[in-house]
């Protein structure tokens, strides 16, 4: 079974209908599949987050499994600084975690983006 992460843009109350969504269903005696989601409040908030370099990363790192964040480092031939500060951001994000081995990793098969245009 694919592990989803779901990135979006909307409110808090977006997110609040979606988990009494689940609280009711729940609550009737249904099943709720857990949700895994990161809510960014605009779209210039999830592509402050969401560089360019840093989906590489994300890339990289799921396709060569778990690593320390100085190997990761080396194998973008990025500065190992940045690079320890773009895993901080998105372990903060829920998008990679932070073993407790010490190496980092993607835990998402798909991340997975919805855009709505208009109210």
């Amino acid at each position: 079974m694919s592990r989803v992460m779901q990135v979006r843009v909307g409110t808090a109350s977006d997110a609040l209908d979606r988990f009494e969504d689940s609280w009711n269903r729940v609550a009737s005696g249904a099943s709720a599949a857990p949700l895994y989601a990161v809510l960014f409040s605009d779209l210039p908030a999830l592509l402050a987050a969401l560089t360019l370099r840093r989906w590489q990363m994300l890339e990289r790192l799921r396709a060569g499994g778990p690593t320390t964040i100085f190997a990761l480092a080396k194998l973008l031939g990025r500065n190992y600084k940045n690079v320890h500060t773009d895993v901080a951001r998105f372990a903060d994000l829920g998008l990679v975690e932070r073993r407790r081995d010490g190496l980092v990793a993607v835990p998402w098969d798909v991340v997975r983006a919805e855009l709505r245009l208009g109210g």
